[in-house]
Formats: C-alpha cells, sequence, structure tokens
C-alpha cells in the first residue's frame, strides 16, 4: 500500500510504500479523522504522529467522511460533493454515484495522512525542507492574522508579492488584490449608499401621504356626489306631491257645490240602516221644436172656435183616431232656420 504523506508546516508532501502487510494490517478498523503513531509504519517514523485524511480503493473510488462500511455504497450525491465533480451536474442535479466507506480495510490502494506531530529524525523530502507559499493570503483579514495587524495598520504594506522574469522584457512584481479591504472611498460610497437609501424612503413616504389624501379626496367628492343626488331625486319626488296637490285643489274649485247630504240622526238607530238618498236627476231642458209643436195645435183650436156656423149645419165626417193623431205632428215639424 502507498502511504501519502504531507506536511502543512513545511508545505512539503511525498508517498512511502509499505509493503510489509502485518504493519499494514494494523491500520485495518481505523477510520477517517483519527490519529496514529508513525511507529506503526516503520522505525524511520519513531516519534511522528499521523492523521488519516482519506484515501482510494484499488479501483479509484475515494473515501468518504461518514460513510461508516469498509465496502462500496452507492448513494445519491449533489455537485461538489466527494465521488461527483460539480461540473459534471447542472443546477439542481444530483446523481446515484459508488463511493468508498470510511473505514480502512484491505482493499485500498492509496493511504492520504499529515504530519501532525514531528519526531526527532528528519524525514528526507519532507520535514528536512521547507517550500514557502507561492501565493499568500489575499483576503484582508487573512492578512492581518498571518502577520498579527491591528486595524490601524495598513494591509496593503503587508501583501506578498512576487517577480515575474521573462526572456528580453524587464522583470515586473505582481500581488493579489485584497479583498474586504475598507478605505476611506469604501466609507463614503457606503455613506453615499446610505443617504439615497433615505432619500427614497423619505420620496416614497411623501409620495405615499400624496396618494392617501388624493385617495381620500376623491372618496370624499364620490359621497358628497351620492348625497346631492339623493336629495334632489326628493326634491323631485316632493315637487311631484305639491304638483298633484295643485292640482286636486284646481278641480275642485272649478266643480259646481254639491248639495250636502243629510246628516243621520245622532242617536242609535233602531231598525236597519237605511240607504243614503239618492240627489234629484237635474231636469234637462226641452228642444225649441217641441215647444213650437205645443204652440200650433193652440192656434189651429181658436180658429175653429172663429169659424162661421155654416159649418155647424153641414158637419163633415169625422176622420178616424188615427189620422186625427198624425195630422198635428205633420204640421209640427219646425224648420230649419228654427232650430
Amino acid at each position: 500500500m502507498k502511504i501519502n504523506i504531507a506536511s502543512p508546516i513545511h508545505g512539503t508532501q511525498k508517498v512511502f510504500d509499505i509493503e510489509d502487510e502485518k504493519r499494514i494490517q494494523r491500520l485495518y478498523e481505523k477510520r477517517v479523522a483519527q490519529e496514529f503513531e508513525g511507529e506503526i509504519l516503520g522505525d524511520q517514523f519513531k516519534g511522528y504522529t499521523f492523521k488519516i485524511t482519506g484515501g482510494q480503493d484499488k479501483e479509484g473510488f475515494a473515501m468518504k467522511q461518514g460513510v461508516l462500511t469498509s465496502s462500496r455504497v452507492r448513494l445519491l450525491l449533489s455537485p461538489g460533493e466527494i465521488g461527483f465533480q460539480s461540473w459534471r451536474a447542472k443546477s439542481g442535479e444530483r446523481r446515484r454515484r459508488s463511493v468508498r466507506g470510511c473505514i480502512l480495510g484491505p482493499d485500498l490502494s492509496v493511504l492520504n495522512v499529515i504530519v501532525t506531530k514531528e519526531g526527532e529524525e528528519k524525514l528526507e523530502g519532507l520535514t528536512d525542507r521547507t517550500v514557502p507559499r507561492r501565493l499568500g493570503p489575499k483576503r484582508a483579514d487573512k492578512i492581518r492574522k498571518l502577520f498579527n495587524l491591528t486595524k490601524e495598520d495598513d494591509v496593503r504594506k503587508y501583501v506578498l508579492k512576487r517577480t515575474v522574469q521573462r526572456e528580453g522584457k524587464k522583470p515586473r512584481t505582481k500581488s493579489p488584490k485584497i479583498q474586504r479591504l475598507i478605505t476611506p472611498i469604501t466609507l463614503e460610497r457606503k455613506r453615499r449608499k446610505r443617504a439615497l437609501i433615505a432619500k427614497r424612503r423619505a420620496k416614497s413616504q411623501e409620495e405615499r401621504e400624496k396618494y392617501q389624501q388624493l385617495i381620500a379626496r376623491r372618496r370624499s367628492l364620490v359621497v358628497q356626489k351620492k348625497r346631492a343626488k339623493r336629495l334632489l331625486l326628493l326634491r323631485n319626488l316632493r315637487l311631484k306631491e305639491l304638483g298633484a296637490i295643485k292640482a286636486e285643489e284646481a278641480k275642485k274649485k272649478a266643480a259646481p257645490p254639491a248639495k250636502k247630504a243629510a246628516k243621520p240622526a245622532k242617536g242609535p238607530a233602531k231598525g236597519p240602516a237605511k240607504a243614503p238618498a239618492k240627489a234629484p236627476a237635474k231636469e234637462s231642458p226641452k228642444p225649441k221644436a217641441k215647444a213650437a209643436k205645443e204652440e200650433k195645435p193652440v192656434k189651429e183650436e181658436k180658429a175653429k172656435e172663429t169659424k162661421p156656423a155654416k159649418t155647424e149645419a153641414a158637419p163633415k165626417k169625422d176622420k178616424p183616431a188615427k189620422e186625427k193623431a198624425a195630422a198635428p205632428k205633420k204640421e209640427a215639424k219646425p224648420k230649419k232656420g228654427a232650430q
């Protein structure tokens, strides 16, 4: 089995090939994040303490922390987790992938460990040299932590720089852009943003008050219009009623006065109640033609009386009664001008 040992303090890393199976068997049943003595791997690691960080089996499946088994299992993984690379998936996608458990076993081919405690002897290529950091911290707080700075110190003076030299060109220095750096310009921008936010808030509040006043005014106008409409309807109804009353009074004045009906006796009536007496019917005026008919027979009677006595000696035969009754009617016909 190959043991990949890394030293974070020195910034180095080296792979050791251990062929003794008896020494490797002593690591079985240990888990990721556990520590063990370096003497287990050999005498050259005496006094060292190593911490297990991971490993791979013979098929290349990586060990996953939290999977408490010494075999391989299939789990539903999200992008970025161990066993599922993020660039292979779409956003929000999950896939089922095979991962190795976190318990050590004989199926491992590589075991990754880090040095937590150094021994007396230096390991060649691991602890006998120190590799400087190629890139320093980029964030302002981490730079302060690395150099033990305060907030009053200028972080820009402590940024790690490196020189780059190319053939035929002048050497130049490169340094990272400090992130989360607070400068007077950033403070001014922050104050400006806050002032803009306060100004917008005051403007929106003022516009809201104006809008509320407008709505209240419109509501009051609607109420006033409804009230005026109601009053107009009531006024029109009242005018109609007064017009009807005046019309009735005018009819009563134009009509002739009717005779008063007889008042009933005050005492209680003993017999059955009598119906009210009907008013006498008005006598319709007779036409002038009938009056002319009546005057003509009277004149004829007077003429008969003044006739000579000859008629008495030889009286004529009397006409039948029907002819006598019809004769005066013919003479009594009025002329057209008399009507």
